[in-house]
């Protein structure tokens, strides 16, 4: 590379080192300081290239990867674009296993990365053979040369945050942060750097954001699994109907519950407040905050770090589509659709 031109040498150098951004009037009325780390600054717009880089580098490093490899996993559709990409710029083949709760728009983008996709039935349990994580362990087997990233069950997934998004977050607050949110899927984000963070400071609360219709929160609470507590729900990429054994609880304080309705709309709220055209992950993690500082979480004193992991370009034919949004049943008396922005000259 010319020393006289700055440019990077693949997209994959752009992989962390997101910004830390001051949230202005989302959270006004509440008190404290709240900050959102923005992970759609990632080149896959997801914080799920962290895990798809170090995993893979990883694999290289112990000669698991080798060159014509097929790298395979199980994703609700970021993870998978984010594999798909580091396999374009590293020439591996790349086959996903995808829930069909996952977007029309994720799904688009990971065929036209490069991605073979099968989509698998989302309400079925997850040792089902239909199941996307029954489906990729099969196409493992059967697809010689293959590695199964298996991110729900990988100890790199937490070890990729630990040594990445922890420290930024640390740096960037100058190690004054009070409580660290993280919507809680895989476990690998909140885990990791809630381990980095906590070894620097003991007292920073980390608190998890879980979905209605998961188990995560009441195991957290238990350490029981509770099929009662499995019923189908609309968020993406958060909760989940098994144990990840990449989500250390230990680390984890609380967890906070959120709706489907509610964190649509949070995300929705988000672009008009702040600006940001974020994911419904993001509506998610916004939401819970909410709540939290509802039931006094937080004081003036409190700086709270929130992850927002993708962005809104995602959820077009979802959340920031006003046909979806009626079809749910989200708009009503509290939440009318705004018709008034888009007017047609004939």
């Amino acid at each position: 590379m010319r020393e006289d031109i700055q440019a990077y040498n693949n997209v994959l150098e752009l992989i962390g080192d997101t910004p830390l951004v001051k949230l202005n009037r989302i959270m006004k009325g509440f008190p404290g300081n709240f900050y959102a780390k923005i992970e759609s600054f990632n080149p896959g717009h997801s914080t799920k290239d962290r895990i798809a880089l170090y995993i893979i580098e990883e694999a290289e490093r112990k000669g698991i990867l080798k060159p014509g490899s097929t790298i395979i996993e199980t994703t609700s559709g970021n993870t998978g674009f984010s594999l798909a990409m580091v396999s374009v710029i590293k020439g591996y083949e790349c086959i996903l296993a995808v829930s069909s709760k996952s977007s029309k728009d994720k799904i688009a983008m990971l065929k036209n990365m490069g991605a073979k996709v099968y989509v698998c039935p989302a309400h079925v349990s997850a040792d089902d053979p239909r199941s996307y994580y029954q489906v990729a362990k099969r196409l493992h087997e059967e697809t010689q040369g293959s590695v199964y990233i298996n991110q729900y069950f990988n100890e790199l997934n937490i070890d990729a945050h630990y040594n990445t998004t922890g420290p930024e977050v640390w740096n960037q607050t100058n190690g004054n942060v009070t409580h660290f949110v993280a919507c809680c899927g895989t476990g690998g984000t909140i885990s990791g750097t809630a381990k980095y963070l906590k070894e620097k400071n003991s007292k920073i609360r980390v608190l998890g954001i879980d979905a209605y219709g998961s188990v995560l929160k009441k195991y957290h609470e238990t350490r029981e699994f509770d099929e009662e507590e499995i019923y189908p729900y609309r968020i993406e990429g958060l909760g989940k109907n098994l144990i990840p054994t990449a989500t250390d609880f230990d680390v984890i304080d609380k967890f906070e519950k959120v709706s489907d309705e509610d964190s649509a709309h949070t995300a929705r709220e988000l672009v008009k407040a702040e600006g940001m055209f974020l994911g419904y992950t993001s509506g998610a993690a916004i939401q819970g905050v909410k709540q939290l500082a509802e039931d006094g979480e937080f004081d003036e004193n409190s700086n709270v770090v929130i992850i927002l992991p993708d962005h809104g370009s995602r959820y077009m034919s979802k959340v920031f589509s006003d046909e979806w949004m009626t079809e749910q049943g989200f708009f009503d008396s509290i939440h009318e659709k705004d018709a008034t922005k888009v007017q047609f000259i004939k």
